[in-house]
């Protein structure tokens, strides 16, 4: 009978049990699942560099107290440096109308400004955001957008110099860029602008004009004493190792806007910190989730430029770099 008297025991517990897992499930449900959409216009999603930033957005973010598939639900697309896929995935993010969308690039940003004037959006790598009709101003945006730039257009003039510091017997100048983005057109203007004082003369290669980039860079490097500044573009992001191999091939000193341009054997870049950009975007998009209006919050302006060279390549293209500007690197590349 003691082992009726013990059955009966285990089926009130096991009943008592059963009761609970349902209450234990609604209080997971009561905190409700928000959603992020994230749309990474310029990398394919098997590029390393966007996986690394991702990486450092959800980090972040789960310091913050969130965590994907428990209280939030994260939509990723990736653009691969195409603008009409980028504008397609924007399409597909809006749709569901999600609590914050993050977004890279300006060409991908200005597809979604088209798109919605409500949903929360935090940007990443966006170039002049007020010039670009993004945000009425840096300290108060105002709308549904805020975010974190990264050059100004005077760069374009920054990047030739630089380049001309490392070539001194550079006298002329290709310039890759973009004319369906209004920044790169504004990049280019200021190069030209300052190329007569470092002696020097441009030529604007339009990756967007149908141009076969192989041909147009073979063509300029025809003549000698030739240099290549590679302008922040999704299509040259995305196609960075072929831009990196012409420039070897030919011969050409280049300097390039991001880091990884350099490391995966680029001559030099100049530019920001990149990574640091996407975890301030995570404290953004928790403070949005936590009732702030993007409007409110002041756009961030880059406060570190790195300079990084690439040793190696400057010595199988035949550069002669002069002694003191390796100094001047944060990173040297032997």
């Amino acid at each position: 009978m003691q082992f009726d008297h013990n059955r009966r025991q285990f089926i009130t517990l096991l009943g008592g049990a059963a009761a609970a897992w349902p209450l234990a499930a609604q209080a997971q449900q009561g905190e409700r699942m928000r959603r992020i959409g994230v749309l990474v216009g310029s990398y394919a999603q098997t590029d390393r560099e966007g996986q690394d930033r991702i990486a450092v957005f959800l980090d972040t973010f789960r310091r913050l107290g969130w965590s994907d598939g428990r209280n939030v639900r994260i939509d990723y697309r990736w653009g691969a440096g195409d603008a009409d896929r980028s504008k397609a995935l924007a399409a597909e993010l809006v749709r569901p109308a999600p609590d914050v969308i993050v977004v890279v690039n300006n060409p991908t940003l200005a597809a979604l400004q088209l798109l919605t004037r409500t949903i929360p959006i935090v940007f990443i790598q966006v170039s002049d955001p007020v010039g670009s009709g993004f945000v009425a101003g840096l300290a108060r945006p105002g709308g549904n957008i805020t975010g974190f730039q990264n050059f100004e257009p005077t760069m374009g003039g920054k990047w030739l110099g630089v380049l001309k510091e490392a070539a001194p017997n550079m006298e002329r100048a290709a310039v890759l860029f973009g004319s369906d983005i209004a920044v790169n057109i504004a990049y280019l203007r200021a190069a030209e602008a300052v190329a007569p004082s470092l002696g020097l003369q441009v030529a604007p290669i339009d990756i967007h004009a149908g141009v076969e980039i192989e041909r147009a860079i073979g063509t300029f490097a025809s003549q000698p004493d030739g240099g290549l500044v590679v302008l922040p573009n999704p299509n040259t992001t995305a196609n960075r190792a072929s831009v990196i191999i012409l420039a070897a091939r030919h011969r050409l000193p280049a300097i390039y806007p991001f880091r990884f341009f350099a490391t995966e054997g680029g001559l030099m870049s100049y530019g920001i910190d990149q990574i640091d950009q996407w975890r301030g975007a995570a404290t953004y998009v928790d403070r949005v989730l936590r009732g702030e209006k993007p409007g409110d919050l002041p756009v961030q302006a880059p406060t570190k430029f790195e300079l990084v060279v690439n040793l190696k390549t400057a010595k199988a293209i035949g550069l002669h770099i002069p002694p003191a500007f390796p100094l001047r690197a944060d990173e040297v590349i032997e």
